[in-house]
């Protein structure tokens, strides 16, 4: 576990260009569903991450364009990002995996897409690829039953 010391902000740690303090981010709880017992109804284990993305100061602009983009239809009206977690059956442990989703999903597109250039096969992977073609077709022909012409 990593320690923090007075005065030192804590952040959401992407990539060695990304990082966004946790203050950007408001936490809710709820009571989660699925198996636990008693305690699955008195505790608020289930925790849901608002972020408000289009206003978020931390993201370089072409990120945020290609995560908007990406995931627009996880975006509220207000361009608030939601995530939900409640794998879990205490809080802390779906808090991490909140943030540990949402770095996920940023580091995916972190990198801009590589733009595909067009190319033409080679007259010579288009020669073998016809003459295959060729010796194909004539072994599935000699499998055939002769003919009253042959």
């Amino acid at each position: 576990d990593e320690t923090i010391q007075p005065g030192e902000s804590i952040v959401l740690t992407v990539n060695a260009q990304i990082s966004i303090p946790l203050a950007e981010f408001d936490f809710s709880f709820s009571r989660s569903s699925g198996p636990g017992g008693q305690h699955v109804n008195k505790v608020n284990t289930k925790v849901t991450l608002r972020w408000d993305v289009t206003n978020s100061a931390s993201l370089p602009d072409a990120v945020r364009e290609r995560f908007c983009s990406h995931y627009h239809r996880r975006l509220t009206r207000s361009g608030e990002f939601l995530v939900h977690s409640q794998r879990f059956r205490d809080q802390g442990r779906n808090v991490a995996d909140c943030l540990a989703k949402l770095r996920a999903l940023i580091l995916e597109v972190a990198a801009p897409v590589k733009v595909r250039r067009k190319t033409r096969p080679s007259r010579a992977s288009n020669e073998r690829r016809l003459g295959d073609k060729r010796r194909l077709a004539e072994k599935k022909q000699r499998r055939r039953r002769p003919t009253r012409e042959d």
